[in-house]
């Protein structure tokens, strides 16, 4: 049935519908009632489908449940996924799991400084600054790509252009990113574990390029990063020493887990 030949009824059970299950994660009804400003007899008669609220009645329910007035037309649960992708429907319980369930106390939000070697300069390292944040209960990450990078490219080294962002998901033993430039048609994947430290700090692994094999570069190497949080003084010094630096120009704690002599396996 399409939504332009639904009767009155048949709207008014799709409202029911959905209005009992936006209203489940309240515990009483009345209460709910209360905040909705809607009579208690009255909010019942819409959640059986008996009746259908004013249109300003209407709008109060879907902006006290942050929701439109599709809940005339299709299931609520369906609508909450329409347009994504790893929390949508298909993908949800298989990648979205992980990408929801990533604490903070596990990943914290904040600045992070992260070394890893070139991949187009096998003798020089890159020494970068992220920023990790969360919105909606999903972790994002956005950093800039160092300018002699996208020089020795070919590419243009704009703000603009440099600018890189991805998703953070949970994984059973740390954390894995996805990132892309803007309107980037490549990817890079990054793993990423807690490692001992002083002050808990640290997490090492791997970042993986999507880029066909070939003789002058690597696609994949070891990676590190420091949580620095939101010290001024911390982010700063990491700003001025981000871009291309010799290995022992390296921070001590980063050559060390970045085992630059030892094979990647």
């Amino acid at each position: 049935m399409t939504s332009q030949n639904r009767s009155p009824a048949d709207l008014r059970n799709m409202f029911g519908a959905n209005l009992r299950q936006l209203s489940r994660q309240y515990p009483s009804i009345s209460e709910l009632s209360r905040q909705l400003g809607i009579n208690r007899t009255q909010f019942n008669r819409y959640l059986s489908g008996e009746s259908f609220p004013r249109p300003d009645v209407l709008d109060r329910i879907c902006q006290f449940f942050e929701v439109d007035a599709r809940i005339l037309l299709e299931p609520v649960e369906k609508l909450s996924k329409a347009g994504q992708v790893i929390n949508g429907a298909i993908l949800a319980d298989f990648l979205g799991c992980g990408v929801l369930q990533l604490r903070e106390e596990f990943f914290p939000s904040g600045f992070y400084r992260f070394t890893r070697r070139s991949f187009i300069n096998d003798d020089k390292f890159v020494i970068g600054l992220v920023y990790v944040f969360r919105e909606a209960g999903v972790t994002y990450i956005k950093g800039f790509e160092a300018k002699e990078a996208m020089r020795g490219q070919g590419l243009p080294d704009r703000p603009a252009v440099r600018e890189f962002r991805g998703y953070i998901s949970g994984h059973e033993d740390g954390v894995a990113f996805v990132i892309a430039r803007r309107n980037a048609m490549t990817y890079s994947f990054n793993y990423l574990a807690r490692v001992a430290s002083l002050e808990n700090n640290f997490w090492s692994g791997y970042v993986a390029r999507t880029v066909r094999e070939n003789e002058t570069s690597e696609r994949v190497t070891r990676m590190v990063y420091e949580h620095l949080g939101r010290s001024t003084k911390q982010v700063l010094a990491a700003a001025r020493s981000a871009g291309f630096a010799d290995e022992e120009e390296l921070l001590p704690f980063h050559q060390r887990l970045l085992q630059s002599g030892q094979p990647f396996r």
